[in-house]
């Protein structure tokens, strides 16, 4: 599924940036590209990061 449709970016991007150490939609921003356009999705990619860390805390 796309996150960022201005860039083409997709949930898998965006996953795949967090796995590799992304704490914050900026850093994500630098890698994929989401969220420099419209900025729409920064809020999808917050809630991603959000739902990330708390699976990190449960664990």
């Amino acid at each position: 599924m796309y996150v960022c449709i201005c860039r083409a970016v997709t949930d898998s991007d965006v996953h795949d940036c967090i796995a590799a150490g992304a704490k914050s939609a900026r850093q994500i921003r630098d890698v994929t590209g989401a969220g420099k356009d419209c900025a729409t999705c920064v809020r999808k990619i917050c809630a991603m990061l959000k739902r990330s860390e708390e699976l990190v805390a449960t664990a």
